[in-house]
């Protein structure tokens, strides 16, 4: 197997990464550690790893090295194993995988998987795939202006800091949003694969990641308060419930926006409107515990 090693997601968790490496070691397991050295690089690496035949693609990082790898696998038969190091770790509570040194590696040893079906952000000309989700507007905004040393020293606090601050700077753009083609204004949006967001706080239980499609949520509240009531509801597992928000399910997702509004995708930022977003071609075999 190879395994692609981001060490700025998991500078605070690297022991976990050795702890792993030596038990497969110890059991017999060949391997490869490519680290990466900037964006992007998660992908190029996994491209080469599928190219030379590898039969198994470990993204050892966050959530955003997990799509950049899964952006190479998708469609192919080559599983992706995760070792989760990030900060928030969403897909890995999204399937149960496993934290500790010893069940990881026998995850990854025996190698059962389970179906993922990612989805595809087009803007402009750049294409990107997320297994988790995507959302534009505030939590994009918290994304894009967050400072890799704070998130590193801070980890998922640094998120809770930042949006207290950017609740006053932020100016709560209205967003224009085609749902399946159905139009509506927002003040915000995510479009997710999955149950959870930021970590193990449900967002939306109607989520299906093994299937196309998404579980598409609108927040139409503007402005501070309404963001702080929602920062208020996600530790407690309300936000999915909050006032002013709205589940719908979809195939296709186009955000508008009278002026370009940041996006973020897996917890990396992802540009600006305009957006739209569709299913990857094929499915993803992630590799469970």
């Amino acid at each position: 197997m190879v395994i692609v090693f981001n060490p700025v997601a998991g500078r605070r968790r690297a022991a976990l990464l050795w702890r792993v490496l030596d038990v497969l070691v110890a059991n017999g397991v060949r391997l490869d550690v490519a680290q990466t050295h900037c964006a992007g690089h998660a992908a190029a690496l996994a491209r080469e790893a599928v190219a030379g035949g590898a039969p198994m693609v470990v993204a050892a990082g966050g959530d955003g090295t997990i799509a950049e790898v899964a952006s190479v696998v998708a469609g192919t038969k080559v599983p992706l194993g995760v070792i989760p190091l990030g900060s928030a770790n969403v897909l890995a509570h999204e399937l149960s995988l496993p934290f500790t040194p010893r069940a990881v590696a026998a995850a990854l040893a025996f190698r059962r998987t389970r179906r993922v079906w990612p989805g595809v952000m087009c803007a402009g000309n750049d294409k990107r795939v997320f297994v988790q989700m995507l959302s534009v507007g505030f939590d994009a905004q918290v994304v894009h202006r967050l400072q890799v040393p704070l998130k590193q020293i801070f980890g998922r606090g640094a998120y809770v800091l930042h949006s207290l601050r950017e609740s006053i700077r932020y100016r709560y753009p209205p967003i224009t949003v085609r749902v399946d083609g159905q139009e509506m204004q927002v003040a915000n949006v995510i479009v997710s694969k999955g149950r959870f967001y930021g970590g193990h706080y449900l967002l939306a239980p109607d989520a299906r990641p093994a299937e196309p499609g998404f579980s598409v949520v609108l927040f139409s509240h503007r402005g501070p308060g309404a963001m702080l009531l929602y920062g208020a509801a996600l530790p407690v597992n309300m936000l999915g419930r909050a006032p002013g928000v709205t589940h719908m399910r979809a195939q296709r997702v186009e955000v508008v926006g009278n002026e370009a509004i940041p996006a973020q995708a897996d917890g990396d930022a992802a540009g600006f409107t305009p957006l739209s977003v569709t299913d990857a071609d094929g499915p993803i075999e992630v590799v469970v515990e």
